[in-house]
């Protein structure tokens, strides 16, 4: 009954260390007038400069407090989660108070007007399509040109170029409403000189260009499903409502396992990767906001494991996904992952995938019963039981080799088709950030 989170999963909710060290700070009983806990809830009131009352949803995480912080979870909320996670025996079981109850019946409200909303979701008119897509061609025309150019004078020619070239390119597939072809622009530029074997990845990425080019130019003979890919990879964007719509539906039992946070000039990414525990698929939950926010809008547990029902954009390869329904609480990962004991067998889902999408860059590992070993080269790696080895990304993983002591462990890792980058371990039924 109530809540069960760790710390470390409350570490991994904050918004910045200011926030963090302050919870701390508020999560001894001395500071709480009242405290609470049901099936769907915790709650407390914290003396501060004011009485503040703060609760927090059970299956979502979701926090609201009276003060006026505009970070989230605030620094109440923070204190009333450490101390549900150290001394849940503070929070006695009872019926919630009125102020409590009614903030869950608002939001059930708010969740029912939204999935009312998505069946009256209307399309853009043909005539806006038309103009879009009028301006996607030319912008083609543009890159297969700039391609061209490239691959004649050769990836050599390249490398003295200033950061204005790729800049250029991008703002002109802008400029033409294709925003994920300058995304991957911009990545063409910031590869240059990122590594050793650069020229292979930069020839790669302009292969994916092309091939993305030349697939939007034949959408209507491909596949429906792919099309909705070649769309997606335009820019061309569903609304939430869409994905609830026509996207595929999946109930499962969804384990969370890491996130991170990418930051641009427009404002932060955050993508948090979950693997179905019956299905054995990986979903991929994106939120954006803006520099000026300070904290994304969603929180998503760690290292947790939920009943939920999810919705995937429409796709060949369907990854990306957002939750339509919570179902039950969050519980502990348990002392497994269901994944692949075998690296062969991982490599060979990830070729299916591509075989469907060759445009995917990165793929989940749910990775069990794999060793981490520094080589004789230096070089770290993950073996499996056969003596099968992938290279790790770059970087120090003696916390992951202390935390495996030399033995075999399950962990997940993201996999971009040269090395693995390990996001979190489960070790003696505890789950860490890596």
């Amino acid at each position: 009954m109530g809540i069960q989170i760790t710390s470390e999963q409350v570490t991994a909710m904050t918004p910045d260390k200011a926030s963090l060290s302050n919870g701390k700070k508020l999560s001894g009983r001395k500071h709480w007038k009242t405290l609470g806990q049901n099936d769907d809830a915790v709650w407390g009131e914290c003396q501060g400069s004011a009485l503040y009352q703060v609760k927090v949803e059970v299956a979502s995480l979701v926090a609201s407090c009276s003060c006026p912080s505009r970070k989230l979870p605030c620094k109440h909320a923070l204190g009333l989660l450490l101390l549900a996670a150290n001394t849940p025996g503070e929070l006695a079981t009872s019926e919630p108070p009125e102020w409590v109850s009614s903030w869950l019946e608002k939001r059930a409200e708010s969740t029912q007007r939204k999935e009312a909303k998505s069946k009256e979701s209307k399309a853009p008119s043909a005539k806006t399509v038309a103009k879009r897509q009028q301006m996607v061609d030319q912008g083609l025309e543009r890159l297969d040109l700039w391609l061209s150019d490239l691959m004649r004078n050769g990836l050599g020619s390249i490398e003295a170029q200033p950061p204005s070239y790729w800049d250029k390119m991008a703002k002109q597939m802008v400029d033409n409403q294709a925003p994920g072809i300058a995304a991957r622009v911009r990545r063409m530029g910031e590869s240059v000189h990122a590594t050793t074997n650069w020229t292979q990845q930069v020839f790669v990425q302009s292969g994916q260009l092309a091939l993305l080019s030349q697939a939007y130019r034949r959408l209507d003979t491909l596949p429906p499903p792919l099309q909705d890919d070649v769309r997606a990879q335009i820019g061309w964007t569903l609304t939430e409502d869409e994905v609830i719509q026509r996207g595929e539906h999946v109930r499962d039992t969804w384990l969370f396992l890491g996130n991170s946070v990418e930051e641009t000039d427009k404002g932060k990414t955050q993508r948090t990767w979950l693997y179905g525990e019956q299905s054995q698929r990986a979903a991929l939950l994106t939120q954006f906001i803006p520099r000026v926010a300070q904290s994304f809008p969603n929180v998503y547990p760690f290292g947790m494991r939920q009943e939920a029902e999810l919705a995937f954009w429409p796709g060949a390869a369907q990854l990306r996904a957002l939750i339509v329904e919570q179902q039950g609480a969050l519980q502990p990962l348990g002392d497994s992952l269901p994944g692949a004991s075998m690296l062969d067998a991982f490599l060979a889902s990830a070729a299916t995938i591509l075989a469907r999408y060759p445009w995917q860059d990165t793929f989940l590992g749910v990775l069990c019963g794999v060793t981490p070993i520094l080589t004789n080269q230096n070089q770290w790696a993950l073996y499996d039981r056969d003596g099968q080895a992938l290279p790790l990304s770059h970087g120090e993983y003696w916390r992951l080799l202390a935390l495996s002591g030399g033995e075999p462990v399950d962990l997940a890792a993201i996999w971009d088709s040269e090395t693995l980058q390990p996001i979190g371990a489960l070790v003696a039924g505890h789950y860490y950030k890596l």
